[in-house]
């Protein structure tokens, strides 16, 4: 932990440290990874003098709930970029004007 790091980001390390390593993590993974989220914690609150971009954007990993870690969470869907490739390369008519519903359903998706 930093030097001059509050008591609450104290135990916030001391708790997933712990959770770490009751999960079987090595003793050094597991303070690495509690060092990692503590100052992340602490770059999105403004505790820190300084702050990656991605410390400090997107969602946490508590408002993530593990979208990550479930396979991106919903990007199974196809982007509409995607079916007009597959639309053009299926020769479909009028392609240029659908929209991703539109699309959709002509390449019976």
């Amino acid at each position: 932990m930093p030097r001059g790091s509050s008591p609450k980001r104290e135990r916030q390390y001391e708790h997933i440290k712990e959770s770490g390593e009751q999960r079987g993590m090595s003793e050094d993974r597991a303070k690495e990874m509690a060092s990692r989220t503590v100052n992340k914690e602490r770059a999105r609150s403004g505790e820190s003098k300084t702050a990656s971009r991605s410390s400090t954007q997107g969602k946490s990993a508590s408002q993530r709930g593990g979208e990550k870690s479930r396979g991106g969470g919903g990007s199974s869907e196809r982007t509409k970029d995607e079916l007009y490739q597959e639309a053009k390369e299926r020769g479909i008519e009028g392609r240029s004007t659908m929209n991703k519903q539109q699309l959709k359903s002509a390449l019976g998706n």
